[in-house]
């Protein structure tokens, strides 16, 4: 096993120069700083509880709490794979840069185009979640009936404050994020205590642990439990943002793996004592899963502690959800300002410019809040327009993890780790990831209910089809000529304006 960079480099900037990169950013982030970045995209307060509907029709209880472990625990095997190979490659291009390294320029490109589509989707569903849930407290406080209309308003208000708040520079976006970390674990500890220490009935622990509902349509028990894992699924994505800030990172190669293991396993735990904790204080279970507020969990919130107390709950689950499209908004513009960087995206010139002042990629920050929000505008139209453009989030960023893991397994003895390294265990681990990540991309592809429409009708291998065309048309009409792994940071030519800070904004 070979230790070249930590034998003979010294700092990070090192590591990067000698990845043929010119350090651009700003290095605040700690490891902490850079573990609470992936921990607030995972966010289980979003995903748990923005799916938690999803999960009581596709097989209820006992599927949601037997595919979280199991789905968490693949997810770990994921990361771990992951993590060593952004130890050896620290850089914000992520995925697409180790992939591109390891097995070429192509599968730099595909990956890439997968990782990026894939970010754009998650800030989308994230913060358009977060509206929604919004919505739902409006309606509770003031009686206000939510639209679509004023979902999208409070949708692109939302954007507009991750944008403002990501210009200000890494420092800030780094203190949100670990606020982000205990907002998140305090919730869950107050959610889990508010909703058992109530003087309610409670649901026993058979119903728990092995109540199966099916309101899906198809009749294979199998097939629901392969399709409610989902929700599990869905909530795995976006630890690749520790990465993705690895070139603000003091001791990337370190700090950046662990932040991607750290930030999974504690999820998992957190998520499963979430998850159990709502479903023992479920008391009507049909009427929760038709609520009129449209958000199952804040029907559990009204049923066990009142109107006061299911706001206050709301409301440490909407802040989450901002803290979580925050975080999000941060690693999405990394990965544009590197995907830039290597020459990949229209407009690059415009996209890799960092800001002086604050030494963000300021552009690059706008380009991930406007891109989401022209994304959902068929929203106003069609709900099922909205949803095969969101889809892109676990079908892009789940094979774009894949990726590098399959190709440093493929180098085998020629594969050269960093620092953080799992060793001999490197391989299995690495085998039974790629497996999971075929598999579970597969199923994230299959109808989801039935009878099947237009509006049942599952768009996640429509949309995975259209990146990958998307990736390949680039490829050939523009690719071959353009992209430039290593392209470095650009030096203004004469003539050229320089970013100011009047253009932060």
């Amino acid at each position: 096993m070979s230790h070249r960079r930590t034998s003979t480099l010294t700092t990070d900037d090192d590591v990067l120069a000698e990845l043929g990169i010119k350090p651009e950013l700003n290095r605040r982030i700690g490891a902490f700083g850079n573990f609470a970045i992936s921990f607030s995209v995972i966010c289980i307060l979003a995903g748990g509880m923005s799916l938690f509907g999803f999960g009581m029709r596709t097989g209820g209880p006992v599927v949601m709490l037997g595919t979280w472990v199991g789905i968490g625990f693949f997810t770990l095997l994921v990361g771990l794979s992951l993590a060593d190979v952004v130890s050896a490659y620290p850089t914000s291009g992520g995925p697409y840069f180790m992939a591109e390294k390891l097995g070429g320029a192509r599968w730099g490109w595909v990956t890439g185009w997968l990782n990026f589509l894939g970010l754009l989707g998650a800030i989308a569903g994230i913060d358009y979640g977060a509206a929604a849930f919004a919505g739902a407290f409006a309606q509770m406080q003031w009686g206000v009936t939510p639209t679509t209309g004023t979902t999208m308003l409070l949708f692109g208000v939302i954007l507009l404050v991750h944008g403002l708040l990501n210009s200000a520079g890494v420092r800030l976006v780094t203190v949100l994020n670990s606020i982000s970390v205990w907002w998140q674990l305090i919730g869950v500890a107050v959610i889990v205590g508010a909703l058992t220490l109530a003087p309610a009935e409670h649901q026993s622990p058979t119903f728990v642990f092995m109540h199966f509902h099916n309101a899906t349509g198809f009749s294979s028990p199998l097939y629901v439990v392969l399709v409610g894992a989902l929700l599990a699924g869905y909530t795995f994505c976006g630890y690749d943002a520790s990465a993705h800030v690895a070139e603000e990172t003091t001791n990337a190669q370190v700090s950046a793996p662990k932040g991607i293991v750290r930030s999974i396993w504690v999820s998992w735990v957190a998520g499963f004592v979430l998850i159990a904790g709502m479903l023992f204080a479920v008391q009507d279970y049909a009427a929760t899963l038709n609520t009129a507020t449209g958000v199952p969990p804040a029907q559990i919130f009204l049923d066990v502690l009142g109107a006061s107390g299911a706001k206050a709950l709301l409301l440490v689950v909407i802040v989450a959800m901002l803290f979580c499209g925050n975080a999000e908004v941060a690693a999405c513009s990394r990965m544009v300002y590197a995907f830039s960087r290597s020459r990949a995206l229209p407009g690059w010139q415009s996209w890799r410019l960092v800001n002086e002042r604050t030494k963000t990629p300021t552009r690059a920050v706008w380009l991930s809040v406007v891109v989401p929000f022209l994304l959902a505008l068929p929203a106003l139209w069609s709900p099922a327009a909205y949803a095969a453009i969101t889809a892109i989030n676990a079908v892009g960023m789940i094979p774009a993890y894949g990726a590098p893991v399959l190709l440093a397994l493929k180098k085998g003895r020629h594969y050269q780790p960093g620092p953080w390294s799992l060793g001999r265990w490197r391989r299995p681990i690495a085998i039974v990831a790629v497996t999971y990540v075929v598999v579970i991309t597969v199923v994230f592809c299959l109808p989801q209910s039935q009878p099947i429409n237009a509006t049942t009708f599952n768009y996640a291998g429509v949309t995975l089809l259209a990146a990958l065309l998307l990736a390949w048309g680039t490829w050939v009409t523009r690719g071959k000529k353009a992209y430039q792994l290593t392209a470095g940071a650009r030096t203004a030519q004469p003539g050229e304006a320089r970013m100011t800070e009047s253009e932060s904004f």
